[in-house]
């Protein structure tokens, strides 16, 4: 990842801080797509991702003024927020079942061939079958290393973790996946 976007981060905090209300909207046009993604990703409803990604950007606001640019970076602290979130989501559902995975809406482009969109969602069926055989951290991790693009180090702040303990849940996760895709695949 180039310094560019976090130095520009840091600029608009800076000026949303000051009352901007502009740096506010620009930080979540920067921000909201892959937030969003973030919370598919978790609860595979369209509905409950665009309430929760609304939802963390009223918490951004609100906790906005006591972000320190000398402790995490903001997007790690975005995600951080979202990792709660997301977390209190769960628990509000009181272990009820989520959606499954044939009910789930995919996102797709409309632009992709019909034919490709197919191929692309029985990929993700596969994918998200092979995740939901994970354990909650295991998962987390893999979502947000691989599905999010974040760092070993983002990661391991988002979950208050070590980075150790970020690589060896990530190393057994993706073992675990090796092994329920290649069941899939005989």
């Amino acid at each position: 990842m180039d310094k560019q976007p976090l130095e520009d981060d840091l600029m608009l905090v800076q000026r949303a801080q000051a009352g901007n209300a502009e740096a506010v909207g620009l930080l979540f046009d920067r921000h909201y797509p892959t937030m969003f993604r973030y919370f598919y990703a978790r609860v595979r409803q369209q509905q409950q991702a665009e309430d929760l990604a609304g939802e963390l950007f009223t918490r951004m606001v609100h906790h906005l003024p006591s972000f320190e640019p000398a402790g995490v970076p903001f997007r790690a602290w975005l995600f951080r927020i979202a990792y709660n979130l997301t977390m209190d989501h769960f628990r509000v559902q009181n272990g009820r079942p989520l959606e499954s995975l044939a009910q789930a809406q995919p996102v797709a482009q409309p632009e992709q061939n019909p034919v490709r969109r197919v191929e692309q969602q029985m990929n993700n069926e596969t994918l998200l079958a092979a995740l939901e055989t994970l354990v909650p951290d295991q998962r987390q991790v893999l979502i947000l290393r691989f599905m999010m693009g974040l760092s070993l180090q983002e990661t391991a702040v988002i979950m208050e973790r070590s980075l150790s303990a970020v690589k060896a849940m990530q190393h057994r996760g993706l073992k675990i996946m090796r092994a329920s895709l290649a069941q899939v695949e005989l």
